[in-house]
Formats: structure tokens, C-alpha cells, sequence
């Protein structure tokens, strides 16, 4: 059971305006109580009750918060509309040696979803087609001639993470039934599938919304395997696609509570094990030393499988991810690794000219928003994540191409953009447009591209968005050098996994002294720091030197400062050590 949280709007450590001008926030009179509560009732240390009551959770859930178990947080797949006759018309095209092919979007969340699929019809004996569109001829999505094409020759299209507004498109699917596996906001109507499989239905009611589509995907194989186990059949053994599932969730931005939570805890275990080739293969070439977090699938191996889509050839992730050749694991694994380095320049350049006019149009509006001649469509989604960060405002970035643009959008918590957008479409002003909660794509008319911004404004300003000031950073408390030890760090890692609905856990040193400071790399700060008690610790600030927290730590002149960020183990030549990951600072 857990509580809702009641933050307080009080400056932490009287911190109104910090060097990077946050304002510090810290936990509520309530929060602490129950912090308190759960030290006294389980004997955990201070910081990780005060991470638990962040969190919501009661001290007689701790134990079990602290150890979920997918047995008793996995849903009824049935909850879910349609389930019980797609996972029978899968079945069904199985016994009956039927053509099926696989039709899923070229991100993370597809091609994991894909390979969900193709491994398990592989188990069982049936190799499926597999179909993603690419990204700049056919866009997102199911299109006209790639479903007529694919229902000349198969009996069953599967779409996954896609599909749900796609009616014209499934309804040129003459002759082949299709089943619809998503997870995006649906329409007031459905489309003429056979089957559509979806929590954000607009006649949903299973409570399920917060799922991304290859965890929709994993209940439509859990409701399958009750199916086979009805008819005395048995079927593949589900708990070793959690590394899937696990990847998906994190890269698609889902929130990591619930049965999300349980998902990605249990599919990190099984990725520790490396049993899949290519994951093991990726892995290896971005030089993953360690057993992989949620901040290794969401900011290491999710870039690189997602660089296929973006800029190279849209099947390699999925390809990547069903394969069980470790040659062929190897090959792919480095031709993302290279698109990633590829996308990376390609973003640097869209970014600095998107923020430019992003600037000049004003930075405090509801929604900001640029566009651009020839932005490549693989990048925008990031660089509007990169102003979305920089500006806390929802942001929209399109690539301009003749007469039409295609943009991505990401949003704040608390604003849906996701549904702002599809109102944008439904009233004419975009050509097509949808999305989820937090992120979002849109094709507009490029002479209504200011007529649909202004209006996409309007309905983002009615949820709050121009409200917005800058970012709070939120902090769970005090934590001194001489306790933050490798012990505690992995403590507060049982709290995780960490990402999306649930923040990684953050602390303030308070009143410190800068040791010494110096650059490493290209403009990233590495940090000693003690209490002038004997206890110190290193920090390090990524990117700090362009910003004036790094400036002025470097300068420090023997002044003190709240510092403050995230503890974690570092690991070097195999010695393990706290390291802090410093975001931010205050003059003391």
C-alpha cells in the first residue's frame, strides 16, 4: 500500500536560488513522520526510510516493496479488452502452420515488442516475417501499401506498439486478419481489427495505462501459455523475456511503478545472467563493465538500439534483439554502436539551431517549439527532450520537408501532451498527430505550422504548462560524507529500480569544503569534497564547465557550499567506491 505524496513548497537548506537558479525542495513535515515510521519499524538506515516515504510506501510494506514479486503484482492479462481473442487468434495462426507476420515501430519499445514475438513463434516451432516501416519514406506506423503488401502473402499481421489509429491502413489489409498489440492513446473509434489490445483504449477500464506495449505484449504470451496450458500443451518459459520487457520500459519512458517496477527489477536480473546474444553484444561494445541498471537501459543500450530507427536501417534493433547468432549479435551490435556516434553529431548540430530559435521565439510559453529545413526526423524527438529539460516547458521540434513537417514532442509531469496533439489532429490542423502522456509525434501542413503550435499552446496553457517556473530540485534529505558508504548505496538500489514516476534517490551535503577541483575531459567537473571532519568523498558534474556551477566550484576561494546529487559505487580497477553525481550547488 502506499501513501500519497504532500511535498511541501519550502526552500531545503534555505536554497531559493541555487548556482544553476533551482530552488531546492525538500520532504514535507508528513514525509518525515513517516520516514521516521519506517526507520523506527524495520531498522533500515535513515536515508533509505526517507527514499521509502518519498516513495509513498508504509512501514508494513517495506519488506516486500523492497522485494517485489512479479507473481504478485503481474496483472490478469483478461483485465485488458480483447485479450482473450487475440492470444487464441495467435494460437490458432500456430496450429494452423498460418503465415503471420510481425509489423512494429522501429523504436525500442517496437523492436523489443517484436522480438518479444519472433523468439517466442521461434520456440515453438514457426518463423514469423517481420515488417518495420522506415522512418523517413513511410513514417510511423502501419501505411496503405506495406499492410496490402504484407496481407497478399501472410494470414495474421501482428502490430505492435502502433496500429491503434490506424484504420485506413488495417482496413488495406484484404484477406488477413489483423490483431493490434499498443499501448498509444486511442481515437473514439477502433479500427477493423480483428483484435485490439490496448490500456489506453478510450473504453478502457483495467487501470493498466502506465504500460508500454512490450509488456502488453509479454500478457498477451502469459495469456497464451494459460491457453496451451488448457489444452495440455506447454509453452516457453516467459521469465527469461523479462530483458525485453525490462529494456522497453525504461527506454519508452514508462513510469516504474507497479507492476512496471517488478517488470524491470526481474528483467535486470535475467540481463545480468547474458543469455541473450544481442543484448550481450551490445553490451560489450559500449563497454558495459557492470551488472546493468535502469540508467544503463535507458542512457547506454537503449540509444544504441533506437539508432537503427533513427538514422540507419530500421529493422537492425529488433534484428538485434531476436537473434541468437552471437556473429551476427556482434555485427549488428556494432553497426548501432556506430549510428549512435552518427546520430550524436547529427543532434549536436539540429540542438544548437533548434534552442537558437527556440530562444528567439521566447522560452517561458506554454509549449516551446522550433522547426527546420531538412532536421533530420531520427533526432528531433531528442532535441525536443534536450529543450524540454533545458526550459521544464513541454517542447515540439519538426523537421520541415516540401510541403509537410514531421516532430516529435516530450513533456513535463503533470502536462498530457500526448493527448493535446491528437485534439490538434482531430480539429484538422495537423495532418496526424498522437502519442502518450510524456512523448508524442506529429505530421502538419507546413502552411499551417504556426496556426497548429499557437493552438497546440492553447490547450498545453489549460493544463497548467505556461505556469511553469524553473525546475525544483527535489531532495530527500541531509546525508553526510562519512555515511554515504558502498553499503548504503546498495541499499538504496533495493528501493529501485529508478526512472519515470519514480526519481532516483537525492541528497544535500550540507556546508562542505572544496578540497580541489579540476576538468577532466571536455568541460565535465571532477570534485573532492569533505566535512572538515576527516570524511570526504568525490563528486563529478558532467558538462558543469558550461554552466555556472561549474565555474564558480572550480573558483571556489575557500567558500563553502550545499552540494548536492546522487551517490553511487565506482567501480576501478576493482576497488569500490562511493562517487557522488553532482547536480547542482549552493553557496553556504
Amino acid at each position: 500500500m502506499q501513501v500519497p505524496q504532500d511535498i511541501e513548497a519550502a526552500a531545503f537548506l534555505d536554497v531559493e536560488s541555487s548556482l544553476n537558479g533551482r530552488r531546492w525542495i525538500g520532504p514535507a513535515a508528513s514525509q518525515d513522520r513517516l520516514a521516521e515510521a519506517l526507520t523506527q519499524g524495520t531498522g533500515l538506515p535513515d536515508a533509505i526510510g526517507k527514499v521509502l516515504a518519498r516513495l509513498g510506501v508504509l512501514p508494513e510494506g517495506a519488506a516486500a516493496y523492497l522485494k517485489p514479486a512479479l507473481r504478485d503484482l503481474l496483472p490478469d492479462p483478461l483485465a485488458l479488452k480483447d485479450m482473450r481473442a487475440a492470444a487464441a487468434r495467435v494460437l490458432a495462426a500456430l496450429d494452423g502452420k498460418e503465415r503471420i507476420a510481425v509489423f512494429a515501430d522501429y523504436d525500442v519499445d517496437g523492436g523489443a515488442s517484436a522480438a518479444l514475438l519472433l523468439t517466442w513463434f521461434r520456440e515453438l516451432g514457426h518463423d514469423a516475417t517481420l515488417y518495420i516501416p522506415d522512418r523517413i519514406d513511410e513514417g510511423y506506423g502501419p501505411n496503405v501499401p506495406a499492410m496490402a503488401a504484407l496481407a497478399r502473402d501472410h494470414d495474421l499481421i501482428v502490430c505492435v506498439d502502433c496500429g491503434t489509429l490506424s484504420h485506413e491502413p488495417i482496413a488495406a489489409a484484404e484477406g488477413a486478419d489483423v490483431v493490434v498489440l499498443d499501448h498509444h492513446l486511442g481515437g473514439e473509434t477502433l479500427p477493423p481489427a480483428m483484435a485490439v489490445v490496448n490500456p489506453n483504449r478510450q473504453d478502457e477500464d483495467s487501470g493498466l495505462g502506465h504500460l508500454c506495449a512490450a509488456a502488453v505484449v509479454f500478457l498477451l504470451l502469459v495469456e497464451a501459455g494459460r491457453q496451451m496450458r488448457e489444452s495440455g500443451r506447454r509453452g516457453p518459459d516467459l521469465l527469461s523475456y523479462l530483458d525485453l520487457v525490462a529494456l522497453a520500459t525504461v527506454a519508452d519512458v514508462a513510469p516504474l511503478i507497479g507492476v512496471n517496477r517488478a517488470l524491470v527489477r526481474q528483467g535486470l536480473a535475467v540481463m545480468a545472467r547474458r543469455q541473450r546474444p544481442g543484448l550481450v553484444a551490445l553490451s560489450d561494445v559500449a563497454r558495459l563493465d557492470t551488472a546493468p541498471t535502469s540508467y544503463h537501459l535507458g542512457f547506454v543500450l537503449g540509444p544504441r538500439v533506437n539508432a537503427g530507427g533513427r538514422i540507419g536501417a530500421a529493422d537492425l534493433g529488433a534484428r538485434l534483439l531476436s537473434t541468437q547468432d552471437p556473429h551476427e549479435a556482434a555485427g549488428i551490435a556494432a553497426r548501432l554502436d556506430q549510428l549512435n556516434t552518427e546520430r550524436r553529431d547529427i543532434e549536436a548540430q539540429v540542438r544548437e539551431a533548434a534552442l537558437a530559435q527556440a530562444e528567439e521565439r521566447g522560452l517561458d510559453a506554454p509549449l516551446v517549439w522550433a522547426a527546420g529545413e531538412g532536421w533530420h526526423p531520427g533526432v528531433v524527438g531528442i532535441v525536443a527532450a534536450r529543450l524540454k529539460e533545458a526550459t521544464n516547458r513541454p517542447a515540439v521540434v519538426i523537421g520541415l520537408d516540401g510541403a509537410e513537417g514531421k516532430g516529435s514532442g516530450r513533456s513535463v509531469t503533470g502536462i498530457d501532451l500526448g493527448a493535446s496533439i491528437q485534439k490538434v489532429a482531430a480539429e484538422g490542423l495537423l495532418l496526424k498527430g498522437g502519442g502518450h502522456r510524456m512523448a508524442a509525434g506529429l505530421t502538419v501542413s507546413r502552411d499551417r505550422l504556426e496556426e497548429a503550435m499557437a493552438r497546440l499552446a492553447e490547450l498545453l496553457a489549460r493544463q497548467g504548462a505556461g505556469a511553469l517556473g524553473p525546475s525544483d530540485l527535489r531532495l530527500d534529505g541531509i546525508l553526510m560524507p562519512g555515511a554515504a558508504t558502498v553499503d548504503l548505496c546498495e541499499q538504496l538500489d533495493s528501493c529501485g529500480p529508478f526512472g519515470q514516476g519514480a526519481p532516483a534517490p537525492r541528497f544535500a551535503f550540507p556546508s562542505v569544503r572544496i578540497a580541489h577541483a579540476r576538468e577532466i575531459g571536455t568541460g565535465h567537473l571532477k570534485v573532492r569534497f569533505d566535512d572538515g571532519l576527516g570524511a570526504g568523498l568525490d563528486a563529478i558534474a558532467f558538462n558543469a564547465l558550461e554552466g555556472p556551477m561549474g565555474q564558480r566550484l572550480m573558483n571556489h576561494g575557500g567558500a563553502r557550499f550545499h552540494l548536492a546529487g546522487r551517490i553511487e559505487i565506482n567501480q576501478w580497477q576493482g576497488r569500490r567506491s562511493v562517487q557522488v553525481k553532482l547536480e547542482d550547488a549552493a553557496e553556504a
